[in-house]
């Protein structure tokens, strides 16, 4: 097969619309798992079904999101980057679609399923594209922009999803979200490259894809330290998901309604991203293994914090949001030195390393969500207690990482 030439580097009058396109794409799929969750204090009484059967359709989300990303990989390389990504938009629009529709709780799930599917491309698409289309510094810069992306979109659809609840429905955030899908194939339709990564690297595709992919997940499987740092990364992720589950609940149990609930969930994801500007400072100081633990001694610090005060009988949506910045805190230091532990610990295999951990971190993000609505929540000391089972299991295995690597050296 005959190689074609790399696509040249974005002129600088396109860079901006490139990079724009490029992180609305990735966000589609934060913005659809986040837009609907002040409706979902109300859904269980509009469909006449228990909470457990609510948080499912959080969880089908969670699950489709995380397993498909194994498949869109090596598809991406193979049939190329911007295929991949228009097939998961109509997917998404698609399922976006059918939730709007949904006459009952079962069918709600099926579509927020098929919802999550789609949104699947473009977290994994745009990471390849940004390496594909940027060299050096540039590439850094973009991808800070999408990591800026990941830290505000969940809390801005809360606000968002909770007004267009009260205004026009809970149907209306899916409405939005399916035409948002139309949107963003039309920008990736025009404004994207359509060139196979392998072919523009003057590579012709491998002819056993699949086979070359299961080994490279066995190898992965036999090394102690990589699962160990999955495990610190998914528990982290599940503790996060049981606090965006849960803290509807919470809140409306403290008088907060739909359109309310944005404001006081944006406090996790905001201390995030001072997390994650801290630990650019402080690695360079202490090293990674320190900042970890000082990460996941704040998380549960925070978790601990809300337990004692709901124990003392605080019962606030302050109580609640102000000691879970420290959680945002803890989890902005914790997750940039681990997700770089689980693709640097075997470089040749990063890329099957990075699937393996994103599809971990969505599976038991389901867990955690859905663990939420097995107790009741009259308050926050349930998922308190819910939430630290989740960080401390992530502690854990960190100190089985970290004793492990001290015997190494």
């Amino acid at each position: 097969m005959r190689a074609i030439a790399p696509p040249p580097p974005p002129a600088r009058t396109s860079q901006g619309a490139l990079i724009i396109n490029l992180v609305a794409q990735l966000a589609f799929g934060l913005l659809a798992m986040t837009i609907c969750i002040p409706s979902m204090q109300e859904w269980g009484a509009l469909f006449g079904t228990s909470q457990a059967a609510v948080q499912l359709t959080f969880s089908a989300y969670v699950v489709a999101y995380g397993v498909v990303q194994l498949l869109y990989g090596p598809l991406s390389d193979r049939l190329g980057r911007k295929k991949i990504l228009l097939f998961g938009l109509v997917l998404g629009g698609l399922g976006s679609a059918l939730a709007a529709l949904a006459p009952d709780i079962g069918t709600l799930s099926a579509a927020r399923a098929l919802q999550g599917a789609g949104c699947a491309a473009g977290a994994v698409v745009v990471r390849a594209m940004v390496q594909d289309l940027f060299v050096g510094p540039e590439r850094t810069r973009v991808m800070a922009y999408i990591g800026m992306a990941m830290g505000v979109c969940p809390p801005l659809a809360t606000i968002l999803g909770g007004q267009l609840h009260v205004r026009l429905g809970w149907q209306a955030n899916f409405v939005v979200m399916a035409l948002m899908a139309a949107l963003l194939f039309a920008a990736a339709w025009r404004g994207l490259p359509d060139q196979p990564a392998r072919i523009a690297a003057g590579q012709a595709p491998q002819a056993h894809w699949l086979r070359e992919m299961g080994r490279a997940y066995a190898r992965l499987a036999r090394e102690p330290g990589f699962l160990l740092y999955v495990a610190v990364i998914s528990f982290t992720t599940a503790t996060f998901y049981a606090f965006l589950a849960g803290a509807p609940i919470v809140l409306g149990s403290y008088g907060v309604g739909p359109a309310g609930i944005g404001y006081y969930i944006m406090a996790v994801p905001l201390s995030y991203i001072v997390g994650n500007y801290l630990t650019t400072h402080l690695v360079q100081r202490i090293g990674e293994r320190s900042v970890m633990r000082l990460g996941q001694g704040t998380a549960l610090c925070g978790i601990a914090l809300t337990i004692v005060l709901a124990l003392a009988g605080v019962h606030t949506p302050l109580a609640l949001a102000l000691p879970l910045m420290l959680l945002g805190i803890g989890h902005g230091l914790l997750v940039p030195p681990t997700l770089i532990g689980t693709v640097g610990l075997l470089p040749a295999l990063a890329g099957s390393a990075a699937a393996v951990a994103g599809l971990m971190q969505q599976l038991m993000g389901a867990v955690g969500g859905f663990a939420v609505g097995l107790v009741p929540h009259q308050g926050a000391l349930n998922l308190g207690w819910v939430m630290f089972g989740l960080s401390a299991s992530a502690a854990l295995a960190m100190a089985g990482l970290q004793r492990g690597q001290a015997r190494r050296t």
